[in-house]
């Protein structure tokens, strides 16, 4: 049997569902393939807080509103982040404040579970979004218009644009041949949550250390989120420990500024690396979220970026003229023309800090260290960069 939509998303995480709720919202004919696990309507339940949070921008916590989703998540399992406050590896100090530019809050903390549950929940409350749950796309034919998928349930769906929103290994991008320059940092980011005996005072807190980046993010009431981006060897011997003495290490490395700790999860681990699609469009096709660029963690900018990416396409095919194709590729590289900028200073300035943050020579330690003391004392370049975190 062949179906046509105008879109066709694959990939339902938190990006490839808000795309595709986006473009429902839009008046678009969409169809989302994703499994049924991602779909789930069940948000988290206390005393259990997921592992994997987010830092959502203020900028994409709009966006999710003005999509239904924002005030479909529980408020108290929501955090405000008021301030940050980054630490060099000889005591070297930079801090942001939302208050100091006017703004109510720097970021949103918010478990992965938690959005993606309001987001099926949403998706279940929107009919004209066609879901094609647990279905696994087989073949992919750009050379015809519309593109043509080929599912392993037999149904073949037309579409004039294909995205892929189907993660860092994503068979949609394999399938269109985009080649991925990647760089793989040997180093896994291991996250846990705890409880604190001090207020954690709204305040996302890193240490740039000689064993990589530790950062503790706020969650709702006297609790924090771990993610330690770490060399292998270190990560494994971290997540060997027991919870209490995870959580001791943890302590000691954050040098007791949110007093004693006490495991809430067990800890995981996840293998970090750096990676960009060459190319986020082709005819009829186009890439957002980890199937276009994953990056390291330390700037908690990853699924930000994917919801810009988000938006970008939304608006670009909102202003196309009514008789243009969504798969029109000048379209389509106005879109990848406008994320350039955004991605690459992400991407490559979180990979510079990262390479820079990780060498012992002691001039770059020197530098490293006084550029931090000196951004602290330009409030031009402050501004600059809490804009980029907040968009």
């Amino acid at each position: 049997m062949n179906n046509s939509v105008q879109v066709l998303v694959v990939g339902g995480g938190l990006v490839g569902a808000s795309l595709a709720l986006a473009l429902a919202h839009q008046g678009q004919r969409v169809a989302l393939v994703a499994s049924a696990a991602t779909l789930a309507t069940c948000a988290p339940i206390e005393p259990t807080w997921d592992q994997r949070i987010y830092a959502v921008s203020p900028g994409n916590a709009a966006f999710l509103g003005g999509l239904g989703v924002w005030s479909r998540v529980d408020a108290a399992r929501v955090q405000a982040v008021a301030a940050m406050a980054i630490w060099g590896d000889a005591q070297s100090h930079l801090g942001f404040a939302a208050e100091a530019a006017g703004l109510r809050e720097l970021a949103w903390i918010v478990e992965s579970r938690a959005l993606q549950a309001a987001l099926a929940a949403e998706i279940a409350a929107t009919p004209e979004l066609t879901v094609l749950a647990d279905a696994r796309p087989v073949t992919l034919d750009l050379t015809l218009s519309p593109a043509v998928l080929r599912l392993d349930s037999g149904e073949q769906w037309s579409a004039d644009l294909v995205v892929g929103a189907d993660g860092g290994q994503s068979w949609v991008r394999e399938a269109a041949a985009i080649p991925l320059k990647s760089n793989d940092y040997q180093q896994l980011g291991v996250v846990a949550n705890f409880a604190i005996s001090a207020q954690h005072g709204a305040v996302a807190r890193q240490w740039f250390r000689p064993d990589g980046v530790l950062a503790l993010l706020p969650l709702p009431g006297q609790r924090v989120s771990m993610v330690w981006s770490t060399p292998i060897a270190h990560a494994n011997a971290l997540l060997a420990l027991s919870p209490e003495d995870l959580a001791n290490a943890v302590q000691a490395a954050s040098l007791g500024t949110v007093g004693v700790l006490e495991s809430l999860s067990p800890a995981v681990g996840f293998p970090l690396s750096l990676q960009q699609a060459q190319s986020l469009v082709a005819p009829g096709l186009a890439l957002v979220g980890d199937a276009a660029h994953r990056v390291h963690p330390l700037a908690g900018q990853g699924v930000n970026l994917g919801f810009r990416d988000v938006r970008e396409l939304v608006a670009v095919l909102a202003a196309r003229p009514p008789l243009q194709s969504c798969g029109d590729y000048p379209l389509l590289q106005r879109y990848a023309r406008a994320r350039l900028e955004d991605i690459a200073s992400i991407a490559w300035g979180g990979d510079a800090l990262q390479k820079l943050f990780a060498t012992q020579a002691p001039l770059l330690a020197s530098v490293r260290n006084q550029g931090l003391r000196m951004v602290e004392h330009m409030p031009s370049m402050k501004r600059w960069l809490m804009q980029r975190v907040i968009a």
